[in-house]
């Protein structure tokens, strides 16, 4: 199979893509259906799309509040420093934390942005206590979203 260059999809590409976002437990014969493909040429797409990294896994997804962690914080983590190993040793320690569900490095006044789900403000003081605790960091500054409005799992295509 040819491999794709980097960003090279076409409108049944975009039409296979947009339907796997909706649902990605869609059976091959049943995309092959909503895309107007054969389920052969379907399966060749779809194939050449995860080997090129444009799909980049399949999820099924949980509802936080179902499974008592309706809470989502955003955290503004702040490093005492931003010397490579400290980045390292406080990103290496943050991904051992179940409850952060994003993290991201950031530019402007904090070093890091995360997103973390809790039960509750006890919940939340428990985590709090240990992201305080990792690595290099310095400061810890806490926003508790009062509720979602827009949550999408879709890209826009």
């Amino acid at each position: 199979m040819k491999d794709l260059a980097p960003g090279a999809v076409d409108k049944i590409d975009r039409a296979i893509l947009n339907e796997l976002q909706k649902d990605g437990r869609l059976s091959n014969v049943q995309l092959a259906e909503l895309v107007g493909l054969s389920e052969s040429a379907c399966l060749r797409r779809v194939r050449l799309l995860e080997q090129n990294g444009i799909i980049d896994r399949y999820v099924m997804l949980v509802d936080q509040g179902a499974i008592g962690k309706p809470g989502n914080v955003f955290v503004r983590v702040t490093l005492d420093g931003q010397q490579r190993e400290k980045l390292s040793s406080f990103e290496e320690a943050i991904t051992t934390v179940p409850e952060v569900m994003e993290c991201y490095l950031m530019s402007g006044d904090v070093d890091y942005l995360l997103r973390v789900i809790v039960k509750d403000t006890d919940d939340y003081l428990r985590l709090h206590n240990k992201l305080t605790g990792l690595p290099g960091v310095l400061r810890v500054q806490s926003s508790f979203a009062l509720r979602t409005v827009v949550s999408r799992t879709s890209l826009p295509l």
